[in-house]
C-alpha cells in the first residue's frame, strides 16, 4: 500500500511571504507610529539579544583572528633570533677559537725565546691516536722540511716528546706520558738526577711518575721544577718537564719515588715546536 505524499510548500512561495511581511512591516514602520510601541518591544525581546548575540559571535571571531596573526608574527620573529643566535654563536665558536690559538703562539713564540740557541721549525698536529691524551700524534711537517728521529718537541709549557718517524711531509712523535717513554731528568735547583715515565693511568690524574731520585739532603719539595739533565741520550739538557707533586722514599733506603705534574696540557695540543738540532750533534759541537 502506497503512503501518501506530504502537504508541502514550495520555498519560492515561501520567500516571497517573508519579503512581502518584510515590506509591510517598512511600510508600517515609516507611515505610523508603530515603530515607537509594539515593534519597539518586539525588536527589544527578539532582535536586540541576536544582534548582541552576532556582536559578540563578531568580537569573538575578531580576537582569534588577531591572536593568529600575533602568533604568525611571534612565531616569525622567533625564527629570526634562532637564526641570529646561531650565527652569533658560531661567531663566538669563532673568536674563542681565534683567541686559544693565539694563546697557544704567545706561549709557543715565549718558548723559542726560552732556547734562542737552538734551532726550531713549527708544526701542527694533524692525528692522534684514539683517546683524550696526545700520547703518539703526527705533526704536517716531514723529512722534506727537515725533520729527523730523534729530534725533541716541545710546546707551550714545556717538553713534549720526541719524534720515532718520519715521512716526507709528516712526523710521529711520541710524548714523554707515554707509557714506552723514560726520560733522564734531573730537580732543577740541585741537579739531583731522577728519571720521569711516561704513564696513561696516571696521567689521568694529571701526573707521570718521577722515580730513582737520590735526595740526601732531602732537599727536593713539591713544586720544584724538573727538567732534562745533561746525562739524556737524546733530550737537550734544562728543558722543563714538569714539577714535583709529591715524594716517598724506596724501600732501599737510598732513592725516592713519586710523582711530577707536567708542565704540558697533553690533553689539548694543537701546535708544536721541533728542535731541528739534534742532541748528538750539540754535544759533538761543544765537545770539540
Amino acid at each position: 500500500m502506497r503512503r501518501k505524499d506530504r502537504f508541502t510548500i514550495p520555498g519560492k512561495y515561501i520567500l516571497l511571504a517573508l519579503t512581502i511581511l518584510c515590506v509591510l512591516t517598512m511600510m508600517l514602520s515609516f507611515l505610523t507610529n508603530f515603530d515607537g510601541g509594539p515593534l519597539n518591544t518586539v525588536s527589544g525581546y527578539v532582535l536586540i539579544p541576536v544582534q548582541r548575540g552576532i556582536n559578540e559571535a563578531g568580537g569573538w571571531l575578531r580576537d582569534r583572528v588577531d591572536n593568529l596573526e600575533d602568533l604568525k608574527e611571534v612565531k616569525s620573529e622567533n625564527e629570526q633570533l634562532k637564526e641570529q643566535i646561531a650565527e652569533l654563536t658560531l661567531e663566538n665558536n669563532a673568536l674563542l677559537q681565534e683567541r686559544y690559538e693565539l694563546e697557544e703562539l704567545r706561549a709557543l713564540y715565549e718558548l723559542d725565546n726560552d732556547y734562542t740557541s737552538l734551532e726550531k721549525i713549527a708544526a701542527n698536529v694533524i692525528g692522534k691516536d684514539t683517546g683524550n691524551w696526545f700520547n703518539m700524534f703526527i705533526i704536517d711537517k716531514g723529512s722534506n722540511d727537515g725533520i729527523q728521529t730523534d729530534m725533541n718537541v716541545i710546546a707551550g709549557g714545556g717538553l713534549v716528546g720526541i719524534v720515532t718517524k718520519t715521512g716526507p711531509d709528516w712526523a710521529q712523535v711520541r710524548s714523554i706520558i707515554d707509557d714506552m717513554s723514560n726520560v733522564s731528568a734531573m730537580i732543577l735547583k740541585n741537579s739531583d738526577l731522577c728519571y720521569v715515565r711516561g704513564d696513561l693511568e696516571m696521567m689521568t690524574e694529571g701526573t707521570l711518575h718521577l722515580n730513582e731520585l737520590r735526595d740526601p739532603d732531602d732537599e727536593v719539595e713539591p713544586g720544584d721544577k724538573v727538567v732534562t739533565s745533561y746525562a739524556s741520550a737524546k733530550y737537550h739538557k734544562g728543558i722543563l718537564i714538569g714539577y714535583v707533586n709529591e715524594l716517598t722514599m724506596d724501600a732501599n733506603n737510598l732513592t725516592k719515588s713519586g710523582s711530577l705534574t707536567p708542565a704540558v696540557d697533553f690533553e689539548h695540543l694543537s701546535s708544536v715546536l721541533v728542535i731541528t738540532d739534534l742532541k748528538q750533534q750539540v754535544d759533538t759541537e761543544e765537545a770539540e
